[in-house]
């Protein structure tokens, strides 16, 4: 195996660049993946506009990979297998990793921030954060694995029951797949906001019976008023409105579930909260409480209607080399893009 590979880098705001790194070696217990899609996530728009800190590593945490070799002790998984890859690296021996809640570990690691992360040719990680991907389901469709099981997870958390309408507000990458999580759950009916044209047919495509305007939110509270919600999922992260209008729109006794990354402090009406006995949830990104991983969970939704998600999500594709363009262009929704993947290969 070749000692250098191409690896992303960013060390200031609104450049991205590709270098050559070593190959990382597995040590005991973990796996070298060798990367197939890694897609462009909204929090890493964070960070490239200088909004949170850059990362210090290879960043991307939306992954799907080839197993290329494995450390000493490693057992449940082989070169050649193809595996999702959760975005995050946990201790694996606290009470919350214990119980399968990993995502609270106080020693969480995050893919492409904190540890070296999926633009780049090869990673490593641990083999409790792989996933094997159905045969089924292509390499560019499982890089959707990650934002889908996020989503999975907060309405799991936000306790979806079967026939209750859900409100999402956003339709980028995790709005979309909060849409697509809440029909998979049993949701009778659900509703989105959206700022973009391609954001409205993509929501409309994948579940959403209506999309609002988030510019014309008087309409939207009344649809709600007439047409109670039981479950808000908040995706913009809009410090001035998104989270108070989560809570105007929700029914009394709803559930609030926030998925937006807010970049200041948020406005809130803590007596309105109040007043309606509104419970907000908060979610930071999947675990495997319950009978199954929020990942197992993802895959089988894919497994089952992964090309029409694909079809609806994945806008643009770029090589590695080419991933300053990648950048420019999910910067740039005017362009017309959702999802965009990167190909290390």
């Amino acid at each position: 195996m070749a000692k250098t590979m191409r690896a992303a880098a960013c060390r200031e705001p609104g450049k991205v660049f590709v270098q050559d790194a070593p190959v990382p070696e597995p040590g005991p217990g973990e796996v070298l993946l060798r990367v197939s899609r890694c897609g462009i996530c909204g929090s890493d728009l964070h960070w490239f506009h200088g909004g949170i800190p850059i990362p210090s590593v290879c960043p991307g945490h939306e992954i799907s990979a080839v197993v290329a070799d494995v450390g000493v002790g490693v057992a449940t998984v082989k070169p050649g297998d193809r595996v999702a890859v959760e975005g995050i690296r946990v201790c694996g021996t606290c009470s919350y990793c214990r119980s399968s809640d990993y995502q609270r570990c106080r020693m969480n690691a995050m893919i492409g921030m904190t540890v070296p992360g999926g633009f780049a040719e090869y990673l490593v990680t641990t083999p409790r954060h792989t996933f094997a991907i159905p045969a089924g389901v292509d390499d560019e469709t499982a890089q959707l694995t990650e934002p889908l099981a996020v989503s999975v997870h907060a309405l799991r958390l936000a306790g979806l029951e079967m026939g209750q309408r859900v409100l999402v507000l956003g339709a980028g990458t995790i709005g979309l797949t909060a849409i697509i999580a809440a029909k998979a759950g049993g949701a009778g009916e659900i509703v989105a906001t959206a700022r973009r044209p391609q954001q409205k047919a993509a929501a409309l495509a994948l579940g959403a019976s209506r999309v609002f305007d988030p510019t014309a939110s008087g309409e939207l509270m009344s649809w709600c008023f007439d047409n109670p919600v039981d479950v808000v999922v908040e995706t913009v992260g809009d410090a001035a409105s998104s989270l108070g209008d989560a809570v105007a729109c929700v029914r009394p006794g709803g559930t609030v579930a926030i998925l937006g990354v807010f970049m200041q402090q948020p406005q809130l009406n803590a007596l309105f909260v109040m007043m309606k006995e509104v419970r907000l949830v908060g979610s930071l990104c999947y675990g495997a409480a319950g009978s199954r991983a929020d990942f197992e969970i993802a895959l089988d939704i894919l497994a089952r209607d992964g090309e029409a998600i694909r079809g609806n999500m994945i806008t643009h594709r770029f090589p590695l080399e080419q991933i300053a363009e990648g950048f420019q262009a999910a910067n740039d929704k005017a362009s017309g893009s959702i999802k965009v993947s990167i190909a290390p290969a």
